[in-house]
């Protein structure tokens, strides 16, 4: 009856809060907040719980699909459930808003998709691994019938959170209607038609797509229910929470969804909420307003490094890059290109300003990927790239400290933004290691960045930083920034041998042949200097030491899972 009792209470919350974005902001969130400490203070060892009744501590969709057939032996998250005490839960997130394309939950919006899959609202038809292989998700098992053919078995008994069945031809719906709203998917997808059969979907690709099962892992991939609407930018996904309230750059209000396939949410009630500034961020850890962090700035790690909290943290492929406007004067000159290069000391900016936390960059991928290749960059050389452009003949005439030519000072525009922390830093390494070669660098960080590179004499370079093996393949990086028809091409960047060697990789089913194909498209955009890959993340979630299942994945998405708990 009890049980029967909180149902009814969750599904009233919903009902209330279903406003989509621009709803009440502060109400949700200050009352998860409290409610969350209130949590807190039943205590509860839940993980000791957990081993007594027999549940297995791994995670990912192979244990949620074993729970589900299986059935789960109850957790003192279902014993508190079953009290009709609710369990709640905050995240505080430095990256959900619009500054980083996330504007809602919408996977069909920009970069939504990301929010989406970290936030447990989304699932795709497959997922990566630790080791970043592909692995059945909302699928079960696929079949590469020919070169432009694909049949995929879809998993069983997975409803939506609008109620509705998960079959081929709700994927197919779903499907349809990214490819005609979004930039990127098709492109990516090449998808000519789409058939729908019971729990049997087949795709077939205008050309050969042998990387189509990766794209489908992007969070945009993430399987929705269309009929279901997207007011407010909410949609109804298949994952263990379920959207509420959406305000843009403010918070997320989720419920746990009942229904979930893969086992019972611990967790009644999550909101994410946005904290841009690092400071705010720890201060709200600290202060228990939230129970676990995103983003957390360095210099804050010593006050977590304590038996109350707990830090997950994975290498990533997530790539901190500056991007050369090939429209811009300055940026134009292959001399200017290649003493930036040069001038950036990208093992200082690692080591001091990030705390060892990050890789050094080479090239578009970390060394330990088996596409990454043995590619070659500049180092950084204060001496030679003084040379070089003092050959080109960029010289300091008037004595001021910075270089000129013709009449021009050699003063870079730098356009970054500060949601990511490591920005802000490597535009401060940036400023002072280059001013020492002779170039001035006018830093704009900004959140409005989105609009501001679209204006061409706005910038010279632009720093960012991207998932680059976010699918577990090399094409996606290439795909999206390299090509003439990239849309992320922000700087225009153009080289025949590169569109010929995608020419190649879009058709090539070979690893081995697709490795080559990266480690020479790698090579081509370093030689040009196109972009200058500075560092890759080392990333850390920190949480309160009662919180589990809050961990760090290669990806950087899988974020809110259904083992998610807090005792």
């Amino acid at each position: 009856m009890k049980r029967a009792l909180t149902i009814i209470l969750t599904l009233c919350l919903a009902a209330c809060l279903f406003a989509g974005c621009g709803g009440s902001s502060t109400s949700g969130t200050a009352d998860a907040g409290g409610a969350a400490q209130d949590a807190e203070a039943l205590g509860g060892d839940t993980q000791a719980a957990n081993e007594e009744a027999g549940v297995s501590e791994s995670s990912g969709s192979d244990a949620q699909a074993a729970n589900a057939e299986a059935g789960t032996p109850k957790t003192s998250a279902d014993a508190q459930a079953d009290s009709g005490v609710k369990k709640t839960m905050v995240i505080g997130d430095t990256t959900f808003n619009p500054e980083n394309a996330e504007p809602d939950v919408n996977p069909h919006n920009d970069y939504a998709g990301w929010a989406t899959i970290r936030y447990g609202v989304g699932e795709t038809l497959f997922k990566l691994s630790d080791e970043m292989e592909l692995t059945p998700w909302l699928a079960t098992e696929w079949e590469n019938v020919d070169d432009t053919t694909w049949k995929i078995t879809l998993r069983d008994g997975v409803k939506f959170s609008s109620g509705r069945d998960m079959d081929a031809e709700a994927v197919k719906q779903c499907l349809t209607h990214l490819i005609e709203n979004h930039d990127r998917a098709p492109g990516d997808l090449a998808l000519a038609e789409i058939e729908a059969d019971g729990q049997i979907l087949t795709l077939k690709t205008s050309e050969p797509r042998p990387a189509l099962l990766n794209y489908l892992c992007d969070p945009y991939g993430c399987i929705i229910d269309v009929e279901a609407g997207f007011d407010g930018g909410i949609v109804a996904g298949t994952g263990p929470y379920i959207a509420v309230d959406c305000e843009s750059g403010d918070h997320l209000n989720l419920i746990k969804n009942e229904n979930y396939w893969g086992g019972m949410p611990h967790i009644d009630e999550l909101t994410i909420r946005t904290i841009s500034d690092g400071n705010t961020l720890s201060a709200a850890l600290q202060a228990g307003d939230i129970d676990a962090a995103y983003g957390m700035a360095y210099e804050a790690y010593p006050l977590f490094q304590n038996d109350n909290y707990k830090f997950s943290q994975v290498a990533t492929s997530r790539a901190f890059f500056c991007w050369m406007n090939f429209e811009s004067p300055l940026a134009t000159d292959p001399a200017v290109r290649k003493a930036i290069a040069m001038g950036i000391d990208k093992e200082g900016f690692v080591t001091t300003l990030l705390e060892g936390n990050g890789e050094v960059a080479k090239g578009a991928f970390p060394e330990s990927f088996s596409f990454a290749g043995n590619v070659q960059t500049e180092s950084y050389d204060p001496e030679a790239a003084a040379a070089v452009l003092e050959e080109a003949g960029w010289v300091d005439s008037d004595g001021d400290g910075i270089r000129e030519k013709d009449g021009k000072k050699l003063e870079i525009k730098w356009l970054t933004y500060p949601s990511r922390q490591e920005l802000p830093l490597l535009a401060e390494s940036a400023q002072a290691t280059l001013k020492d070669i002779g170039i001035a660098v006018d830093v704009n960080c900004t959140a409005d960045h989105n609009s501001i590179i679209e204006d061409m004499g706005a910038w010279d370079v632009y720093a960012s930083a991207n998932v680059n093996a976010s699918i577990g393949d090399p094409e996606y990086f290439f795909t999206s920034f390299c090509l003439d028809s990239s849309t992320k091409n922000k700087g225009r960047y153009h080289s025949d041998e590169m569109e010929e060697l995608e020419k190649q990789m879009a058709v090539s089913f070979d690893a081995a042949k697709r490795a080559e194909l990266s480690e020479k498209m790698q090579q081509v955009i370093l030689d040009d200097n196109a972009w200058v890959f500075c560092s890759f993340l080392k990333m850390s979630m920190i949480s309160k030491a009662s919180v589990t299942g809050y961990d760090c994945h290669p990806t950087d998405f899988y974020q809110v899972t259904a083992d998610l708990d807090i005792g």
